[in-house]
């Protein structure tokens, strides 16, 4: 062990449950805490309904769930991993880090550390959650607490990749904090920790991760515009190309979830303020944007030209990226709305998406198998390892006499075992 620091964690989605496990997994006492009721007696009871953790990890003697946040009061280490969205505008929506920061503020204590994960822009922490903690607790940060930042990196999803393999980047007020902070995140993070130089680069670091993968993929959706229109197929030409060693294997599609497509907002908020308007960040941003859309008009467009008779499509996937079963900014919406504006009859079926959440969120109703209609077009959104594994027979049983137009966004159908009767579209 070795730090000696009682830790609580606020906030308990993908990026805050793995790491109060992961920390009470070392030995290390651990108070996790949420506002959300519920979500605090479905980890009490054993259950994690992102997917990340099991069963057996959550009940560990040494972690406490708690909404009660007289629970912190005798942690000394407070880690922040609260969702950092964008609002309607598209401006970071900072609510939920506010929120938090008030509540840490109300238990702070002399010696306390506070380290934020949540993705911010530049100066975020300092100018935005320091302020609160001092006005919360009557405390002053530097002086009686200090504060560090070390961006989270979990990837929904991956088995592979998990809290304690990845790098960790850190950063804190001063030496002392940081060498503190980076004794905690190295006693369980066994892939090494990074120290930043400050804060603000830590904060940098992090948008930039993301907002470089957003713009690789707006770069594949444009090509495949571009290749649509000379009429050679993109994956064929991505597949010649990733034979060059250094070609970065990048796909298009759909980019949603809470960080591709939300981080470059953060930047691109916090440039405009200082006085610069991205060029190519936001440019990337309109395309990946625009997506669904396109996939919604080339298929509506294929329907016209096949004569379809039933108007109906279906919708395989809804969740912001296969096998996970979180639809938060899932851009799979976009296809929808945009059928439905051409007054098609659109079903939707997800395996893993939670039908309470897609009717609250996006209004729309998830259908089982059995009970979607017969179409004139599927439309292979997110490839969940059921529609994968599924492959060409799922696909035919949805169609109407097996036969009809298949759009496979993430080009996973074997193009060599298609039905006779199905015309296929890809990005």
């Amino acid at each position: 062990m070795g730090h000696g620091r009682n830790i609580a964690v606020i906030g308990l989605g993908y990026v805050g449950l793995p790491v109060a496990v992961s920390f009470a997994r070392s030995g290390a006492p651990v108070v996790g805490f949420d506002i959300d009721q519920r979500r605090v007696t479905e980890l009490k009871d054993g259950h994690d309904r992102t997917r990340e953790v099991e069963a057996h990890d959550l009940h560990q003697e040494s972690l406490v769930f708690s909404s009660d946040r007289a629970a912190m009061a005798r942690s000394d280490f407070y880690i922040v991993t609260v969702p950092t969205p964008i609002d309607e505008a598209r401006r970071p929506d900072l609510r939920a880090m506010i929120s938090a920061s008030r509540s840490v503020g109300a238990v702070l204590k002399k010696g306390d550390i506070v380290v934020y994960e949540s993705t911010v822009y530049p100066g975020a922490v300092e100018e935005e959650c320091i302020p609160i903690l001092n006005e919360t607790s009557g405390l002053k940060a530097g002086d009686d607490f200090t504060v560090g930042y070390s961006p989270e990196r979990i990837n929904p999803g991956d088995r592979q990749h998990r809290f304690e393999t990845i790098a960790k980047v850190v950063s804190a007020q001063d030496e002392r904090t940081l060498d503190i902070v980076a004794a905690v995140y190295g006693s369980v993070v066994t892939a090494g920790v990074h120290r930043a130089s400050s804060i603000k680069v830590a904060e940098a670091a992090k948008v930039i991760e993301n907002t470089q993968r957003d713009l690789n993929i707006a770069f594949m959706n444009e090509l495949s515009l571009i290749f649509q229109a000379l009429n050679i197929d993109t994956a064929d030409v991505l597949a010649a190309a990733r034979t060059k060693w250094n070609f970065l294997p990048f796909q298009p599609g759909l980019v949603g979830g809470h960080c591709i497509g939300v981080d470059p907002y953060y930047l691109t908020f916090r440039a405009e303020k200082a006085g610069y308007h991205p060029e190519v960040i936001l440019a990337g941003r309109r395309i990946n944007d625009g997506m669904g859309q396109r996939v919604a008009r080339e298929c509506v467009r294929g329907l016209l030209r096949r004569k379809a008779q039933s108007g109906v499509v279906t919708v395989l996937g809804l969740t912001f990226k296969e096998d996970v079963p979180d639809t938060r900014n899932s851009r799979v919406i976009d296809i929808v709305s945009e059928l439905q504006s051409f007054g098609l009859t659109v079903q939707l079926h997800d395996p893993l998406a939670n039908a309470a959440d897609a009717e609250e969120e996006y209004g729309v109703k998830l259908l089982p198998l059995r009970e979607l209609q017969s179409a004139d077009a599927v439309i292979l959104a997110v490839a969940h390892n059921e529609y994968a594994s599924g492959g060409w027979p799922l696909i035919q049983r949805l169609l109407i006499g097996g036969n009809g137009l298949v759009f496979d966004v993430k080009s996973k159908l074997d193009r060599g075992s298609k039905p006779v009767g199905i015309e296929l579209l890809r990005l």
